[in-house]
């Protein structure tokens, strides 16, 4: 750099510090932003993240200095676009993505930009009364009509699909419409952190979806700990639960006496000492006494009781609730 303006190495040489001070560099495009609204995130970031603007040349050549100690931090220099600035901040650059795509306001449509997805004309009212604008809509394909002394239009009609650049005339139509198809805010392309580059894609992120994804997963872990009985704070309560009606069962249907089945077996005998009761009483009616014969009587003029759900399965409601507000608790932390 012998001979380039001492201006520019000390640029580069600010730009190459700054990128080795900070834990995450971030590459962004200003191009189109209003100076206000550029004024205002930077007010926003002042304490979280530095916004630095410069030449690209000079932005490649910093970064490229820095390779030399941060492996692959050049590669940033790939994602240049418009107007390109550096981001400086130690704040996390999925969080930073976040804050930068919150702080886009809508903007009108202008001739020759990029849909960034379906610009759709809706249906209903346009406000305008009949006059020249009909022949204008209905031109670029609108299905605009004259309805009650109003324009209206027909269908929801898509003018300009994603990915595609929007017309001068459909641009003019849609401000009149005031439709603002497109948004106004710093674009981060990509950002460095830790030798990993992540561009845009990879750091949008749908919050509602990964929320759900890791409460599905919450649960499918606790139910696989439970039932290769894997203990851990979370499982030890279902654990315990699930061994303790098993032993229950086992004890009940085992016929052992314990302070938890006496009841039950005891109501068990006697239902059976009833029932063989009725059957010797149907071979001969002598063969059982008078008060075995008032208990049947009692029995037979007695409403039979609901059918109770199998113990099992109110075990296993038990621990789908209790899963669900595992789960529940898990997604608290993220609301």
């Amino acid at each position: 750099m012998a001979h380039v303006a001492e201006w520019k190495k000390k640029e580069v040489q600010e730009l190459q510090d700054l990128i080795k001070s900070h834990e995450v560099v971030g590459i962004a495009n200003l191009a189109d932003i209003p100076a206000r609204q550029l004024q205002k995130m930077r007010q926003t970031l002042r304490d979280s993240a530095l916004i630095r603007m410069s030449k690209k040349t000079l932005i490649s050549l910093a970064l490229e200095n820095a390779g030399k100690e941060m492996e692959n931090i050049e590669s940033l220099s790939e994602h240049m676009e418009g107007q390109p600035a550096l981001i400086f901040t130690d704040m996390n650059p999925f969080k930073l993505f976040k804050i930068l795509e919150d702080s886009k306001t809508p903007a009108p449509a202008k001739p020759g930009a990029i849909a960034p997805a379906d610009i759709v004309v809706p249906k209903g009212d346009t406000g305008f009364a009949p006059g020249p604008i009909l022949g204008e809509l209905q031109q670029i394909g609108i299905p605009a009509k004259i309805d009650k002394g109003k324009i209206v239009v027909s269908n929801d009609h898509t003018v300009v699909k994603e990915g595609e650049e929007i017309p001068p005339k459909v641009a003019g139509i849609l401000t009149r419409l005031d439709i603002q198809p497109l948004e106004v805010g710093i674009d981060l392309r990509a950002a460095y952190e830790n030798q990993t580059v992540y561009t845009a894609d990879i750091l949008t992120i749908d919050e509602e979806k990964t929320l759900s994804d890791i409460q599905r997963a919450f649960s499918q872990a606790f139910n696989l700990s439970v039932n290769v009985v894997i203990y851990t704070r979370e499982t030890m309560p279902a654990i315990i639960q699930n061994a303790a009606s098993k032993s229950f069962n086992l004890a009940y249907n085992a016929s052992i006496l314990t302070s938890k089945t006496a009841d039950l077996l005891l109501a068990k005998a006697y239902a059976q000492m009833l029932a063989l009761a009725a059957a010797a009483a149907e071979v001969n009616g002598d063969a059982v006494d008078d008060e075995l014969r008032d208990k049947l009587s009692a029995r037979a003029s007695t409403p039979a009781p609901a059918e109770e759900e199998p113990e099992e399965e109110e075990e296993e409601e038990e621990e789908e609730e209790e899963e669900e507000d595992a789960a529940a608790g898990l997604g608290a932390l993220f609301g």
